[in-house]
């Protein structure tokens, strides 16, 4: 492991690492406007939501390294408190970032990337109308963590009024993942696209207290075979299998040479507690 001292060694590395490390992160794509009423989008990938009552996004604009200048996205907000932030999907993502251009001020990034402006109810600001999702927000805050170039400025945002294209939406009101097809920034030129084979469920423990990896046998934990995943599953079990469930069940392997590659599958597959309870069997009968 390689150590990197921010404080001694400067921050010249941060960026960098930061924004690779600190990946996947949502999109926002800030539409903002100024006291003579030009409108400016830009995309922020320094972005997420911070809580629901009152619903809070925020987002940060970081000042030039290189021009020490700040954002127009910033000056506008400053300017005029509101802001309009559009959600970014993978058919949106040359448009978006051809909108990250650092155009003039005054310039319309909605007009130079192609995307259509439609007026809001309570803001100033327009949203896009490609978008499935946009808020219309109140600025509230604005914190500057420092003043040199490189520095962020978190814009916290109160939302007054959500735009949601019905179709991705589900009976149960939220926003449906797999239609979404949203886009997350990595490091570098790199994104990620949330889709397909990328998404996956992981069950919330909200209705029930697993019993934690660490109440489970030291054999099974010192796994070579068992992922922490595995393990992170088991652990989400309520309870041990008792003695006499391990005793009795007909739960078998014809190989015992491979009862945790075997486990491992049976986890994989949704059988948690027969593969826990084939781990216990074999250690039984050793």
């Amino acid at each position: 492991m390689k150590t990197i001292d921010f404080e001694s060694e400067g921050n010249r590395q941060a960026y960098a690492l930061l924004s690779s490390a600190i990946a996947p992160r949502p999109i926002a794509f800030a539409s903002t406007i100024d006291q003579e009423g030009r409108v400016n989008l830009s995309p922020f990938s320094f972005f997420n939501v911070f809580g629901a009552n009152p619903p809070t996004l925020v987002f940060a604009p970081v000042r030039s390294a290189r021009s020490m200048q700040d954002k127009d996205t910033l000056l506008n907000v400053k300017e005029v408190p509101e802001v309009a932030i559009s959600m970014v999907t993978y058919s949106m993502v040359e448009q978006m970032s051809l909108a990250s251009t650092a155009y003039e001020k005054g310039v319309n990034e909605y007009r130079k990337s192609g995307f259509h402006e439609v007026p809001s109810e309570k803001i100033k600001p327009p949203y896009v109308k490609e978008s499935p999702a946009s808020f219309e927000c109140r600025v509230v805050q604005i914190i500057e963590t420092g003043p040199e170039g490189g520095a962020g400025s978190l814009v916290i945002c109160e939302v007054l009024v959500a735009h949601v294209d019905e179709d991705f939406m589900k009976p149960e009101g939220v926003l449906d993942a797999e239609k979404l097809d949203l886009v997350g920034r990595m490091g570098e030129n790199w994104y990620c696209r949330a889709n397909g084979e990328a998404l996956f469920e992981v069950e919330k423990p909200i209705r029930k207290k697993g019993i934690g990896v660490d109440a489970l046998p030291d054999f099974i934990k010192e796994s070579t075979i068992l992922t922490g995943n595995h393990l992170g599953k088991l652990g989400n079990l309520e309870r041990l299998p008792s003695d006499q469930e391990v005793q009795s069940s007909n739960i078998m392997t014809n190989d015992q040479d491979k009862v945790h590659q075997v486990a491992k599958q049976m986890i994989d597959d949704g059988e948690v507690m027969e593969a826990l309870i084939l781990l216990m069997k074999k250690k039984l009968n050793a």
